[in-house]
């Protein structure tokens, strides 16, 4: 154990305690240390250099002459850090390197370069070192690698990762995948047996399956798809058919051999041509050469095709059944088939080389899409010929970049409006109510709208770019053009109104083409109740001439309306008056009577507390009023014991009359009363009733009240001594465009008025309230008409009509208007829209192909055809060609290029043609059918006639073969028209729209109610019931039928009712008011708000009542009325009473008596009072005072007081009772708490004028009392409670906005283009929802109607004919199809009926996708006895490789497959292989495969099968370890492959395997049976074979397949029973297992023999020969 041991466990030992010799070990190893502490234990120092990470590369320059550092430090083994000097420096590692700084600008030169993915590998496979086997369910995760390097650009070298993970984190290196399972072959089921291949001899029967889901990702291979069986219908009587003829192939077509010598001497040797001979006349002689002159231009050799007729050759031998070849004599024919015939040459399509590519399509730079493409062609030299090869694509395009690295910017686009419309209210009104959209003065929320158009965003750029580059290319350099200035940053862009384009070259949102506006409605202005008439005072204080004043009262503004006080009424009212002053004594309080010469009683006087006021009645200096004198002493009496008494005066009354006349005078009253009566004849009397009452005038100015009175302010008019002057506005920074331009000026009239009268000189009124005449304003700016340029004049449709003759359409332009004039700007143009005519086209693009004659018939040389039996050297089959050309429409000469490009299939230049031999009939051509006497009735006919020898011949008077005349029954044109389809949807005629405002619906704007019309499709049908045509049945293909768009009736309410009074007569209370229902909305109205039970919806407002509105008013106390009268004294308990009314009070006082409850019943003085009369010489007190207040808080340990004085003293002897008065405050009860309650908010409320938008919430402010009473305000007021609420906010009432709607969209083109079915349809959309009450949007935003019905014309090809090899039994020979015109409904389900050809005439040639029309094709026709492969199967549904469930999804496969057929026994050996491919398709179904067990049926048929999820029994696809479910019960269960549990559950083995035991007689596997024999044709024996399957592999085409083959015994004899052999093999097989079950009972010696099984688990069950592998069902 050296020191290595523990280097890694930081320096500590572990130290061993437990035993001796641990101790011993561990001193020995710290000696060890102690003495070579530097060495470990192989001689290395303890001491180590280490390093830390490089750092960041530094340097000035970018690239690789940068520098980075490291740290480097020694450390000892153990971690810690120690001096250099202890390691070696020697290996001191370098703290410095060179690097490459990286900078920004490198993230151009450099970049990640990625590899492709690895194969996936299992990640078992790396985990484990090699994969394990682990049950796959979908798939096995796999992981897969990739190579990321950073490289340069430019030449593709690496550099280091370091330089591109400073831009870019570098990309993943690995990535999870997923590998497939294993993907068995699954087969179908067989099909029944064939009849057998002979009638008489041992022959075969066969039967076939075929390939439903090819072997993928390494599945089990394909079983045999043939299954034959030996059969023997009995003994052959004759002698059997042994003998065919079989026509070989035709060979490669050839030319045939040059002439020889003498052929041509011949030829040569024949003078003058024969036409020629004997032409002497030169007019006949020229006829001859201009009718070869036209012939030739006629056929118009065409040096595209270079045709060549060859011939061609093919075998004919004799064959035996057994497959060997015989000579031909044993072969008898009635007609041999030829061996020789003429053909095309072949030659390939030669093309030429491809040209230049083309410029790029994308000249400019477009981020969203930075590629254009680019296209290269290629024209045809020589086009394919025979069997030559097609030609190839002769164009091809490729992605490319925008040339040049000055390549201009891409056009792009944008949304561009117009200014908003000036806000309307009336739109929202006459959305909701006709009858108020005339209203004035209408504000509050509105709709104002704008219109959208797309213009170019960057078009002055590309147009500055243009201009640069046309002057670059005269000449003048950038240096001449800016000096040392960028030239895009020196761009100056002219604000100018841009061009409108097309609005589909916009994408992105469409701005909103209308918005809620508000116009702010107007405050009225709110005043004031007029204040009392001021004293008559001057009307300018500091200019006192002259004795004329003025009394004048004022109001105030309580609510500043819009527009300043300027709005409102007059708010100084002035009354002429005579003696004016300025300032007065005013009378503040009396003293008390002194009576004079310092009595105890009798006259005295009382002293006036005054003080100065101005005309405002503000307390001013005394020195003011010291012009006049203030109030003397006023005169006064303290009764005497025995004198009268009566009590102060009240205050004056309010003036009667607020001014006087002839008529009227204004007076005042005020009243005492009697205290006590005087005693006797001692004392001061008291007055008589009248002297009680005092009366004086007042408001003794006469009535002429005069104010000022103003006019509105006028126009905002040019102030000549304004410098600033109004120029014309453009599109300027404010969106409203009212941005100031000058100051200007206002005026007004002002006059003055009288009340009453109308007016007068303005002298009459003071001059200091006169109001102002003028006032500087602001002047709006003029703004100009702002129109676009025109746009583009659209481009010309290029319609051309049936005959190619162009149609003559029109182009437009538009222009829009964005900004409308205002303020006397100039105005917009009228013409907003041009048109023009287009330019007809000459000729209407197309192109077709020209066919010229067919040249003469060539036969295949004779020298090759001599020797054929019956053949003769002018007649026979042969071949002619003719030429093609390409014509324009208008017959002109064109490129054969185009038409085949342009133009449709191109027609075939070969056929075949027979020339007429001597022993022929030559007949002519039928003539056209004679024509019908009517539809339906009688019959037509065409004839041809026997021409020359024919006539004469008896075999062409044969009409049997040779028919003359054909006759067929006339056409019956009865048509019938039928409906078909449902009803579309109602729609309105085009011609009622209504055009809005900027192209939008808004609901109740636009008829989009009323009568509309509906349709159904019409199909007409003729008396074959196929489908034609409309036209024929005279319908234009729709039966029309009235309908209703039911009008979408609003919610009707009535108009709203006054407003209650208000709840409460002081503070807060509410008022109400409310509509009612008229008329319920339907049909999509606007819906009604949120009625009450009684449906009406109220409107309540808070309102606050003036406590002091109505007040009582006492009149003064009646006279006394003693009970107990003292006729000498006058004096004792008596009662008083008084009047008490309710009245109205206003500024000056009560005015008007009014109903008592509305007046605080609390509050009511008291009408009556009973209290005792002093009697004489009594102390007399005046009335109680008024309660102080009890301080607050209340308690009861406060009181409050009230007081009175003496009036008279009492005699001597006599005492006056207390003058003072007290009471504990009680809560609620005379003492009182006050605090403010606030209401709640209101709702919205808006002006009169205004329909929606914003609004005011109020709320009151209330003075409570503690015991919950509304009080007055001052009683909050002079407890200076905070007030803390704000009473007003603004608030919004949405408005009721109704949905707006686009225009209808286009009818979009019909769904399909033929049948019965097809639907157009068009949108719109939703533009601005609704909101509020608005009228909501129509469910309906798409409609549909029926197309036209069209008869669904196609071309498709008839079944192929059965192969023909002429009169010859097998060999190659032809199948055939035909191509005819179909005609169908398109639903599908109908029926398919061939019609004319010429219906179809207008359609490319196509089957389906395939332009390559093939009507026929080589076949070979199997030989008797021959062994061949079947025809392709079709190809199988689509199958998705898949796990259902679990979502993974390989793609989808279908597969075809050609299965073996024999007919003779002897030829099995020579079978070829069966075959199969595959290909990718597409919406494949994902299956999944269970295994299915239903018991024993008999003793032949197996009980398990693998069946598919949709139903389908196949073989394969079933998991192969999953034992069958069953419904018996094995145990142990059958888990072995090929295994299943049996109804008497026992564990057996599937047809084609035997069981194999164990020694405890359970199944231990499944064998295959083993090889016995192989059956010959004379084998009586009915044994079944079966064709072994190929290996194949995905995605294969045609496969070989292997060439042994296996075959099975079958255990059934022909009668069914079981062969002998089969219980040998069983008796054997039983006896082998007794002896291995002895052999371990004896070797095991257990005291117990093992339980055998039943004993069918013994029975062998009986051998099949016909198993393959897989259950068949």
């Amino acid at each position: 154990m050296g020191l290595g041991g523990w280097r890694g466990a930081g320096g500590t030992l572990r130290r061993r305690t437990q035993e001796t010799w641990y101790l011993l070990v561990t001193l020995l190893l710290w000696c060890g240390f102690w003495n070579a502490h530097t060495q470990t234990d192989d001689g290395k120092s303890v001491y180590f250099w280490e390093t830390g990470p490089w750092g960041r590369c530094m340097g000035s320059d970018c690239g690789p002459g940068g520098s980075q550092s490291r740290a480097v430090w020694c450390a000892h083994v153990d971690g810690w850090t120690t001096l250099h000097t202890n390691c070696d420096q020697g290996q001191r590692p370098s703290n410095q390197r060179n690097c490459f700084r990286v900078c920004d600008w490198h993230k151009d030169l450099y970049d990640w370069k990625l590899g492709a993915w690895n194969e996936c590998v299992p990640v078992s496979a790396r985990t484990f070192g090699a994969p394990r086997q682990f049950p796959c369910n979908g798939g096995e995760e796999g992981i897969q690698t990739r190579e990321v390097g950073c490289i340069l650009n430019s030449d593709g070298s690496p550099a280091e990762d370091a330089i591109c993970e400073y831009f870019e984190p570098k990309p993943r290196l690995e990535q999870a995948c997923l590998i497939p399972c294993p993907q068995d072959c699954v087969v179908s089921e067989y099909s029944p047996w064939t009849s057998c291949s002979k009638t008489c001899g041992t022959g075969l029967r066969n039967r076939v399956r075929s390939v439903l889901v090819p072997p993928l990702f390494g599945g089990g291979l394909c079983p045999n798809l043939t299954e034959f069986q030996s059969c023997k219908l009995g003994a052959c009587t004759g002698p059997e058919g042994l003998f065919s003829l079989r026509v070989g192939p035709w060979s490669p077509c050839a030319l045939p051999q040059t002439r020889t010598a003498r052929q041509v001497k011949r030829r040569k040797g024949k003078g003058p041509g024969i036409r020629e001979r004997g032409v002497k006349d030169p007019e006949t002689r020229e006829l001859i050469q201009k009718k070869r002159t036209r012939n030739r231009l006629n056929r118009q050799e065409s040096p595209f095709w270079d045709i060549q007729v060859g011939f061609q050759t093919r075998e004919v031998t004799c064959i035996h059944r057994n497959g060997s070849r015989i000579g031909r004599s044993l072969c008898t024919s009635r007609d041999l088939p030829i061996t020789v015939q003429s053909c095309v040459l072949p030659k390939d399509c030669q093309v030429t080389d491809w040209t230049e590519w083309t410029p790029c399509s994308k000249t400019c730079v477009d981020p969203e899409s930075p590629r254009g493409n680019r296209t290269r062609r290629r024209q045809v030299l020589q086009f394919s010929v025979g069997e030559g090869l097609e030609c190839p694509p002769l164009e091809e395009a490729e992605p490319c970049d925008p040339q040049g690295g000055g390549a201009p910017p891409c056009a792009t686009y944008t949304w561009r409006t117009t200014e908003w419309s000036d806000c309307r209210v009336d739109t929202l009104l006459s959305q909701q109510d006709r009858r108020r959209s005339n209203m004035t003065g209408l504000c509050g929320g509105g709709l104002q709208t704008r219109e959208v158009y797309c213009v170019q965003a960057n078009a002055e750029l590309q147009k500055y770019l243009n201009d640069l580059r046309e002057k670059e290319k005269a000449g003048q350099t950038q240096r001449q053009q800016k000096p040392s200035v960028p030239p895009l940053l020196s761009i100056s862009f002219q604000i100018t109104a841009s061009r409108p384009v097309e609005n589909r070259l916009c994408e992105g949102p469409i701005p909103n083409r209308s918005q809620l506006c508000q116009i702010p409605c107007p405050i009225d202005c709110e005043v004031s109740p007029w204040a009392a008439w001021g004293p008559c005072t001057f009307e300018n204080c500091n200019d006192q001439t002259g004795k004329k004043g003025f009394k004048m009262r004022k109001r105030l503004i309580t609510n500043k309306p819009t527009g300043g006080p300027a709005n409102c009424p007059h708010l100084v009212e002035a009354v002429p008056c005579d003696e004016p002053s300025c300032y007065e004594w005013q009378l503040v309080s009396l003293d008390e009577c002194v009576p004079d010469d310092e009595q105890q009683c009798g006259p005295g006087t009382q002293l006036a507390q005054v003080q100065c006021v101005n005309s405002n009645g503000e307390p001013v200096d005394r020195n003011l009023c010291s012009s006049s004198s203030a109030p003397e002493p006023a005169s006064c009496e303290v009764p005497c014991s025995r004198d009268c008494v009566l009590s102060d005066w009240t205050s004056w009354s309010t003036c009667s009359q607020t001014c006087s006349s002839k008529t009227i005078e204004g007076k005042q009253m005020r009243t005492r009363s009697i205290l006590a009566y005087n005693a006797g004849e001692g004392g001061v009397l008291c007055p008589n009733s009248s002297a009680l009452q005092e009366v004086r005038n007042c408001n003794e100015h006469a009535c002429t009240v005069y104010h000022w009175q103003t006019g509105p302010w006028g126009p905002c008019t040019e102030d000549p001594a304004s410098l600033a002057l109004n120029i014309s506005a453009g599109v300027g920074p404010s969106s409203d465009g009212q941005a100031p331009c000058s100051t200007g000026m206002q005026t007004r009239k002002v006059i003055c008025v009288r009340v009453n009268v109308g007016q007068v000189p303005p002298k009459k009124c003071p001059d200091g309230p006169r109001p102002i005449t003028m006032r500087p304003c602001q002047l709006p700016c003029k703004k100009d008409c702002i129109v676009t340029p025109f746009s583009d004049w659209t481009e010309c449709p290029l319609t051309c009509d049936a005959a190619g003759n162009g149609v003559k359409k029109k182009q437009s332009r538009k222009r829009v208007i964005i900004q409308m004039p205002s303020n006397g700007g100039q105005e917009c143009p009228e013409v907003l829209e041009e048109d023009k005519d287009c330019e007809v086209p000459k000729t209407c693009p197309g192109f077709r192909w020209k066919t010229h004659k067919w040249r003469k018939c060539q036969l295949v040389p004779w020298y090759l055809r001599e020797g054929t039996p019956g053949a003769q050297e002018t007649c026979g089959p042969g071949l002619q060609t003719r030429a093609v050309s390409c014509r324009q429409l208008d017959g002109t000469q064109a490129d054969i290029g185009e038409c085949l490009k342009f133009a449709k299939a191109m027609p075939p230049i070969t056929q075949r043609c027979q020339l007429p031999c001597q022993d022929d009939c030559q007949l002519t051509n039928w003539s056209k059918f004679s024509s019908c006497t009517a539809d339906c009735v009688g019959v037509r006919t065409r004839k041809r006639a026997l021409i020359g020898r024919s006539k004469k011949k008896d075999k062409c008077k044969n009409t049997q073969m040779y028919p003359l005349s054909e006759t067929q029954y006339c056409p019956c044109d009865k048509y019938n028209a039928q409906p078909v389809g449902r009803w579309s949807d109602c729609i309105l005629p085009e011609g009622g729209r209504v055009e809005s405002v900027m192209g939008m619906k808004v609901q109740g704007d636009i008829k989009e109610c009323g009568q509309g019309y509906r349709y159904q499709a019409m199909a007409c049908y003729d008396q074959d019931t196929r489908l034609v045509e409309t036209s024929r049945c005279n319908s234009h293909g729709y039966i029309e039928e009235a309908c209703i768009i039911p009008c979408p009736s609003d919610c009707k309410l009535s108009e709203w009712s006054n407003w209650s009074r208000c709840s409460k007569s002081c503070g807060s209370g509410v008022k109400v008011r409310s509509k009612w229902l008229r008329e319920k909305p339907y049909n999509g109205g606007r819906p009604c708000p949120k009625l009450d039970h009684v449906n009406q919806v109220y409107e309540v407002v808070p309102c606050q009542s003036d406590c002091s509105q109505y007040i009582w008013v006492a009149e003064p106390w009646s006279v006394w009325k003693v009970s107990n009268v003292d006729l000498k004294e006058n004096c004792g308990e008596g009662v008083q009473t008084r009047k008490v009314r309710c009245m109205l009070n206003t500024v000056d006082g009560p005015s008007e008596s009014v109903e008592d409850y509305l007046c605080d019943p609390e509050e009511m003085p008291l009408g009556a009072r009973e209290s005792r009369l002093p009697c004489p010489e009594d102390c007399v007190l005046n009335d109680w005072g008024p309660w102080s207040r009890c301080s607050l808080p209340c308690t009861r340990s406060n009181n409050r007081n009230r007081t009175a004085y003496p009036l008279r003293s009492p005699s001597v002897g006599r005492e006056c009772p207390e003058t003072t008065d007290k009471e504990p405050c009680n809560l609620n009860l005379n003492c009182f708490n006050y605090f403010y309650n606030v209401t709640d908010w209101s709702t919205c409320q808006l002006s009169p004028n205004a329909v929606c938008g914003s609004g005011i919430k109020t709320r009151m402010l209330d003075c409570v009392r503690s015991d919950g009473k509304s009080v007055d305000m001052k009683f909050c007021e002079e407890l200076n409670l905070e007030r803390k609420w704000q009473m007003n906010i603004s608030c919004v009432v949405e408005c009721p906005v109704n949905c707006q709607l686009s225009e209808w969209s286009a009818w979009s083109d019909c769904t399909q283009t033929c049948g019965l079915e097809g639907k157009m349809g068009r949108q719109r959309s939703v533009v601005q929802a609704s909101q509020g009450d608005g009228r909501p949007c129509p469910s309906q935003m798409e409609q549909w109607k029926p197309c036209p019905v069209r008869p669904c014309y196609r071309w498709q090809y008839s079944s192929w004919s059965e192969c023909r090899v002429e009169s010859v039994v097998c060999g190659h020979g032809t199948r055939y199809r035909n191509l005819s015109c179909f005609v169908s409904d398109g639903s599908g389900e109908g029926e398919v009926s061939a019609v004319d050809e010429e219906l179809c005439s207008s359609l490319e040639v196509v089957v389906g996708d395939d332009k390559l029309i093939r009507l026929k094709e080589d076949c070979i026709l199997p030989c008797p006895g021959e062994c061949y492969l079947m025809e392709w199967s079709d190809w199988s549904p689509c199958v998705s490789i898949c796990v259902k469930g679990a979502g993974v999804d390989f793609g989808s496969v279908q597969v075809r497959s050609r299965a073996v057929l024999a007919q003779e026994p002897e030829n099995l050996l020579l079978c070829p292989d069966q075959v199969w491919e595959s290909q990718a398709c597409t919406g494949g179904e994902c299956y999944e495969y269970k295994w299915f067990n239903n018991g024993v049926q008999n003793s032949t048929r197996p009980v398990t099968w693998c069946q598919r999820s949709d139903g389908l029994n196949v073989t394969g696809g079933c998991p192969a370890a999953t034992p069958p479910v069953d419904s018996s019960s094995c145990e142990p269960p059958c888990l072995m492959p090929k295994s299943f549990c049996s109804e008497a559950s026992v564990c057996m083995c599937t047809p084609g395997f035997t069981e194999v035991l164990s020694t405890t007689g359970q199944l231990d596997q499944c064998a295959p049976i083993p090889i016995l024999e192989i059956p010959t044709a004379g084998d009586k024996k009915g044994d079944v074979k079966t064709s072994r399957a190929i290996n194949p592999t995905l995605p294969s085409t045609t496969q070989p397949g292997r060439t042994g083959r296996t075959w099975y015994l079958q255990p059934y004899g022909p009668d069914g029973k079981l062969k002998m052999w089969v219980y040998g093999v069983a008796a054997g097989a039983f006896v082998l297992l007794i002896f291995i079950v002895s052999m371990i009972y004896l070797a095991c010696k257990k005291p117990k023999r093992p339980q055998r099984q039943r004993q069918q688990n013994n029975r062998l069950k009986p051998l099949t020969l016909a198993y393959d592998g897989d259950t068949d069902m």
